[in-house]
């Protein structure tokens, strides 16, 4: 076990297993109860890549990796400000890409599809994605932003060729970028391979709302209050804006949806610690959703305040919800600390979601793709969720 940290969500505990704690240091606390299902998490420090092991490329400067897996058998993803797979934050440079995984977990590669160093074809639009997902041999692709910052326009693209062509379809939401309304950074749910793993027939969305009014388009933070709304629309009309329903509240427990953008409300809170970017998927083997989100600021310390990690679990896609962990994400054994060149003084790992492809036949061993080991680059880790007696 010496490469293995286990972590168990008990919040009186917590000065305990990390005793360098002081009381000057930056604590918070998780908002949601503690999972009796998922009782804790395990990561095997033995297992970080952040080379590709089938054909040895690195993705340095590139963050930011959503992933999912399509009908080829194949898994994609997509980036952010960076050069893709053998690119750097000059060589191949691109506000986003579109990058295949080919391989199992232990001998996969990387390859460049849409923008970055060689690609299979170039890049043609920017922003920043933070979904993609495969439904019927169709890639769909939540474009978030026009540059770095990703408040006000929201587009929807799809690709019929694996991700080397993107059209742009009618669904768009567009909010003030200065304003506290709108949502931004969506996300899709991911159900296995192709979507065929999908509770019913349709297509969810996470997107975290803009709550934090500004007076510049360059702020790019954690927004409090933290509020995540949740978005479907059938799979065969996902193209048509207007069969877009929003969850509007809860009626014995049961959601409700409302075509009225504007009455939408949230399915998960977080007033104290804020959210940012998001993620979510089905873990068919244990039967349970699992969100993974940003809080309280991006980075180790800025402002006396330190990032959390916070990994989420529900029976259904809009809750009840409940902890599996919220941690600083350097105080993980899979996320080492590691000094971000673009940030002096400050240590940075974002955007974590698990592989689709990856999970283990029962559910309980995942892979993590995130940003990381330090600094903007492709990670992977590999570990596995405790479950309760």
């Amino acid at each position: 076990m010496n490469n293995i940290l286990s972590l168990h969500f008990v919040p009186v505990l917590l000065l305990m297993v990390f005793p360098f704690l002081t009381h000057n240091d930056f604590v918070a606390d998780a908002v949601y109860p503690a999972s009796t299902f998922i009782t804790g998490i395990e990561f095997n420090m033995s297992t970080v890549k952040n080379t590709c092991p089938g054909n040895g490329k690195k993705a340095d400067h590139s963050d930011n990796w959503t992933i999912t897996w399509a009908d080829d058998g194949h898994q994609y993803t997509s980036w952010g400000d960076g050069g893709g797979f053998g690119g750097t934050n000059s060589d191949g440079r691109v506000s986003m890409g579109v990058a295949r995984i080919e391989g199992s977990k232990d001998s996969y590669s990387g390859y460049n599809v849409w923008g970055g160093k060689d690609p299979e074809s170039q890049a043609t639009f920017t922003g920043k994605c933070y979904g993609i997902i495969s439904i019927n041999g169709i890639l769909y692709l939540l474009r978030s932003g026009t540059k770095s910052v990703c408040y006000g326009l929201q587009e929807l693209y799809k690709s019929t060729d694996h991700g080397k062509t993107w059209d742009s379809t009618e669904v768009k939401w567009e909010f003030p970028k200065t304003e506290n309304t709108g949502f931004f950074v969506p996300t899709f749910l991911q159900f296995g391979k192709d979507y065929q793993n999908a509770r019913d027939e349709y297509l969810y969305i996470y997107g975290t709302e803009h709550t934090e009014s500004v007076n510049t388009d360059n702020i790019w933070a954690v927004n409090k209050p933290g509020k995540l709304v949740l978005i479907r629309v059938p799979k065969d009309s996902i193209s048509v804006k207007s069969s877009y329903r929003y969850l509007c509240g809860f009626d014995n427990n049961e959601p409700q949806w409302t075509s009225d953008v504007n009455k939408r409300k949230p399915v998960f809170e977080d007033s104290q610690n804020g959210i940012m970017r998001t993620s979510v998927s089905y873990n068919q083997g244990i039967g349970r959703y699992i969100l993974i989100a940003q809080h309280v600021t991006r980075f180790e310390n800025l402002n006396g305040e330190q990032g959390y990690m916070g990994i989420y679990e529900a029976p259904e896609p809009w809750g009840p919800w409940s902890t599996i962990l919220f941690e600083h994400p350097w105080s993980v054994g899979g996320f080492p600390h590691v000094q971000n060149a673009d940030y002096p003084g400050d240590s940075k790992t974002v955007y974590w979601n698990f592989s689709p492809k990856w999970w283990s036949e029962k559910g309980k061993k995942f892979v993590m793709v995130y940003t990381g080991p330090g600094g903007d680059q492709w990670g992977t880790v590999e570990g596995q969720f405790i479950l309760g007696e």
